[in-house]
């Protein structure tokens, strides 16, 4: 213990709780000499973690619940404390889970890693960092298969001059609407929270829409995952008592379904064909053809999963696992069947020239196409397209796909349910991983579960979905213990001039920035 001051006590405090503490220290010489360097290492460790924007987090938050962006940006700060120079940085999104004000602290960090004679190299979607960028490099023109070119490089000024860059078209202001007005919200039921408790938040007050789209803002940290995930399921699923005083308007609610981005299966059996359960049409499909009845193949003998039909050395895997000692696990390609799952024999049975293993490894947007006279496969795979997944293969496995594009094919998943007015549907951060010409196909699919009666609740960052709500709840006013309260509440109209809403500062600030139909005054 140190002046009344356990480890673990020290570790329960932010970065900046960390400053203060050692800030406030009262040593005599001797305590001077022996703790002064340790002292500033830990100050200039814990304000590195402040610089990147993620002072709202405790020194003991446990790993498995950081985000992406979160984990991100704790190995941005311990690169600043290592005062490397001549190192090339690469960093992948690291502005998921980012409040648009946050990102310019990550900036300035960034710059930091510049002026010591380093190169940073970034993956990224989000505008304000495409436009401060000293070179883009735009990858096209599509995904997937359709992609893997050189679309434009060079200077901001040049990419937007160029015709064939679709990043350059979007940040020239060419993103509409998808829907011009607010659903009515008159006379709507509203699930009223009071009392709520949990967390950070204290005895706050929330009103939700039922069958709207809600859009859930604030900066980072500032309790919007425990409002829309952990108070909303305990009140529709639990009533009141547990994390709010009172719930009303929750009556006739069954279902709550939280769309994040953990993976839609663990190994490579699980696929987006799987997930959307087109796979058994397809499966029974090749099990009515003639050569197939001839053969006496059932609809097992079509699957993957089950022996008789699939290749038995990767037990239709398609891949092999090496087992590395001291490494993480290697996959390669099965030498018996190529890769296709399957063995010779079924393989021989087609369906308009192409083998089951075929089917597998088409694009979504090939398959729509393929099946296009059966109804009960192309509505997922249309919907797939929607969203923006055209590119993924059917059989693509699931440990390949990333947070955003998992979340997207269970947003598919609940929407082939063809929504209900007795479940509410939350999306954490759903345009993770979407180029801003994608963001408008999310949209649609958002509008049309919510045109369906479900109760639509989308925690976001991003402003081109914000403008799309019926209703906005804006949390904070900052991080951690500074936020956890509702700032504002209402049309995104009123957002802008929310006080102590720092989202409403931001949109404020780009509806200065930006003029012209291309964001519709934002």
């Amino acid at each position: 213990m140190i002046r009344e001051m356990t480890l673990p006590g020290l570790l329960a405090l932010t970065p900046s709780g960390v400053v203060r503490w050692i800030d406030g220290l009262v040593l005599d010489a001797r305590d001077r000499a022996i703790a002064d360097e340790p002292l500033k290492a830990v100050v200039e460790r814990a304000r590195f973690l402040i610089d990147v924007g993620l002072d709202y987090l405790t020194l003991n938050r446990r790993v498995p619940t950081l985000s992406g962006g979160e984990s991100q940006r704790i190995r941005l700060a311990a690169q600043l404390g290592a005062h490397l120079s001549g190192v090339l940085y690469v960093l992948d999104e690291p502005t998921i889970g980012l409040h648009p004000t946050d990102v310019e602290i990550l900036l300035e960090t960034l710059d930091a890693l510049q002026a010591r004679d380093n190169g940073v190299l970034m993956v990224e979607h989000d505008e304000r960092v495409l436009r401060t960028a000293d070179v883009l490099v735009d990858v096209g023109p599509g995904a997937g298969r359709e992609g893997g070119e050189i679309v434009a490089a060079g200077l901001i000024e040049e990419v937007l001059a160029d015709p064939a860059s679709l990043t350059g078209r979007c940040l020239s202001g060419d993103r509409h609407r998808v829907r011009r007005a607010p659903r009515e919200l008159s006379g709507q039921t509203f699930i009223a929270l009071d009392g709520v408790n949990r967390h950070s938040i204290v005895d706050a007050r929330a009103r939700i829409p039922r069958g709207r789209l809600t859009v859930v803002t604030g900066v980072s940290g500032s309790g919007k995952s425990t409002l829309a995930i952990d108070v909303l399921r305990s009140a529709v699923v639990g009533g009141p008592g547990r994390f709010v005083d009172s719930v009303r308007g929750a009556e006739g609610l069954e279902r709550f379904v939280v769309v994040d981005d953990k993976p839609i299966g663990k190994n490579p059996r699980s696929t987006p064909a799987t997930y959307v359960k087109v796979w058994d049409h397809i499966r029974a499909l090749f099990a009515r053809l003639p050569e197939a009845r001839v053969r006496g193949f059932g609809k097992s003998r079509f699957s993957f999963n089950v022996k008789g039909g699939r290749c038995e050395v990767c037990a239709g895997q398609g891949q092999l696992k090496l087992e590395m000692s001291f490494l993480p696990n290697a996959y390669v390609p099965c030498q018996a069947c190529g890769g296709c799952r399957f063995n010779r024999q079924t393989s021989r049975v087609r369906w308009q020239g192409l083998s089951i293993a075929d089917v597998l490894a088409l694009s979504v947007r090939e398959a729509v196409a393929v099946f296009d006279k059966v109804p009960k496969v192309k509505r997922a795979l249309a919907l797939l397209d929607e969203v923006g997944l055209g590119y993924l293969q059917l059989g693509q496995a699931s440990p390949t796909l990333s947070g955003g594009e998992a979340q997207r094919v269970k947003l598919v998943g609940e929407l082939l349910g063809r929504g209900r007015s007795d479940t509410v549907v939350v999306l954490d951060e759903p345009t993770i991983g979407l180029h801003m010409a994608d963001v408008p196909h999310l949209l649609r699919v958002l509008h049309r579960l919510a045109d369906s009666g479900a109760t639509v609740v989308v925690i976001e960052h991003n402003l081109d979905v914000a403008r799309e709500a019926d209703w906005i709840i804006d949390m904070g006013p900052g991080a951690g213990a500074a936020g956890g309260g509702v700032v504002y509440q209402g049309s995104f109209e009123g957002l802008r001039d929310a006080p102590g809403s720092a989202t409403g500062r931001y949109v404020r600030s780009r509806q200065q920035d930006h003029q012209g139909p291309g964001v519709d005054g934002v």
